[in-house]
């Protein structure tokens, strides 16, 4: 899609997905064309997830950032497809690490070929986008995804080792997030601005619009995993908490209920259960000390950080796009 003025039809994401369908489609054939493993059952459970209904919020990210620097090539598609084969195989990964069952409304790759089979996928889907990033020919790709998969295995660590430990800090907590979620969301931007080859400072500036952004996407993420319809956000509902996960809202109600309530909580993290009684009081819990509301703050001051980064950029059509899917973060599944 061509730059120029902003567009007056586009005001909320549908609007976005509408506007930018072309451009996802074309990024949606490379995902199937680049599904081309001569083991069969590779491709099988990768299309399995990868077909489940994701958004594809990071390739429409990274051609959002590419067109807001005056790119107008067809690389994206590839690229895109290559971000998406990283962001699906962390999916199968988490999965197992989490003991899934239910992902996007339906059984996950472990339930249905078992934790080895979704572990080397995984392995396969993070080795076959190293392989083909390496066709751009791009010393600055390559060190931004390579950077951004190695924080994302260090925010997987970091989040196991606090797992189930209510006393976590919630610096740690954030730390959490910018590296397994916001990292690859920034590095996304960012690519897509050295793709239109734009100035250090657009790229650094897309870079933390990114992160920002990834920050909101998870701390909202978290905190409707109390408040959201479960059978839309495709997860069971509390789902964290019976994980051993401590997430902003916890953290926040942990440090403001009862000694009583508190002990009720942590067992339920020690015990991994949660029955729907419990949740439900966990949920009056977190709305009687304003838990969820706080969560919500954060989130929605994360994506004001991220529409500010983009005030150097001039109007377009992808600089409305990006402030309208900075604001969906915090909108979204409501």
């Amino acid at each position: 899609m061509p730059q120029g003025p902003i567009t007056s039809t586009i005001n909320n994401m549908a609007d976005v997905w509408e506007a930018y369908r072309d451009e996802l489609d074309g990024v949606e054939r490379q995902v199937r064309t680049n599904l081309d493993s001569s083991v069969a059952l590779v491709n099988t459970v990768a299309a399995h997830i990868l077909n489940s209904g994701g958004k594809r919020i990071r390739p429409l990210l990274l051609l959002l950032s590419a067109r807001l620097c005056g790119y107008t090539g067809r690389d994206h598609h590839q690229l895109g497809s290559l971000v998406e084969f990283i962001h699906t195989a962390t999916l199968l990964h988490d999965d197992v690490v989490d003991d899934a069952d239910i992902r996007r409304g339906q059984r996950t790759a472990r339930k249905i070929w078992g934790n080895q089979i979704s572990i080397l996928v995984g392995d396969y889907l993070y080795s076959k986008a190293i392989c083909q990033i390496v066709d751009f020919r791009s010393q600055g790709i390559n060190e931004v995804l390579a950077e951004a998969c190695k924080k994302m295995a260090e925010g997987e660590v970091l989040q196991l080792y606090y797992n189930g430990n209510p006393a976590m800090p919630e610096l740690e907590y954030l730390k959490v997030v910018e590296h397994k979620t916001a990292g690859l969301i920034a590095a996304s931007c960012r690519m897509g601005a050295i793709l239109a080859d734009a100035t250090e400072a657009q790229q650094d500036a897309l870079f933390r619009f990114g992160q920002y952004l990834g920050m909101a996407f998870q701390v909202a993420d978290d905190t409707l995993d109390y408040t959201a319809n479960g059978e839309r956000l495709g997860k069971t509902l509390g789902q964290d908490l019976r994980q051993g996960k401590a997430t902003l809202p916890l953290l926040h109600l942990l440090r403001h209920c009862s000694e009583q309530d508190r002990q009720m909580i942590i067992d339920r993290m020690e015990t991994r259960t949660l029955t729907e009684e419990d949740l439900g009081r966990l949920i009056r819990l977190m709305e009687e000390f304003g838990s969820i509301a706080h969560a919500m703050d954060r989130a929605r001051t994360y994506v004001a950080s991220a529409q500010q980064e983009l005030s150097q950029f001039e109007d377009s059509t992808a600089k409305r796009a990006l402030s309208v899917a900075a604001d969906y973060m915090v909108t979204r599944d409501r």
